[in-house]
């Protein structure tokens, strides 16, 4: 059976962070951690991959070294059951990492990461166009996403 598994190339993290990311999630577990061999391409012993799981989906986390770094063509949406789930893996994934706007942050290790509460898309798409347009415009003005105020924006709109 195929599979699709995202893959992700840490410089030399790639347990630490597989272990902070499996600690957070539901669901989730170290897979298997493969070290390298006598063959390399890695120092014999250390750690080349670590399989594990998010919520049940499947990932790869590669010690590749510094040649290539995470940039935010890439994300991991979380999408939130409410806002204590929010503050939840805002804090948490944020720490040690870098905020930015609308949900987005990148955590210690470079990843970035979208937390969005299950309420925001149907507000920013509702049917009314113009409560989408404030609450869209709410959504802009965060950086952690607050549901009281994207549904206050949409309600008073």
């Amino acid at each position: 059976m195929q599979a699709i598994r995202t893959f992700l190339w840490f410089d030399d993290q790639a347990e630490e962070a597989a272990t902070f990311y499996t600690s957070l999630f539901k669901n989730s577990r170290i897979v298997s951690i493969m070290r390298w061999s006598e063959g390399g391409p890695g120092e014999p012993g250390r750690v080349g991959t670590v399989e594990f799981e998010l919520d049940g989906r499947p990932y790869v986390a590669l010690n590749g070294g510094p040649e290539f770094t995470f940039t935010e063509a890439i994300s991991l949406q979380i999408d939130c059951d409410d806002q204590d789930e929010v503050d939840h893996y805002w804090k948490a994934l944020g720490e040690g990492g870098e905020y930015s706007q609308c949900g987005w942050l990148k955590d210690k290790y470079g990843l970035s990461w979208q937390v969005v509460p299950r309420q925001l898309f149907g507000l920013i798409s509702g049917p009314d166009s113009k409560r989408a347009a404030a609450a869209t415009q709410a959504m802009l003005k965060m950086q952690k996403l607050d549901v009281a105020e994207l549904q206050r924006a949409y309600d008073e709109a």
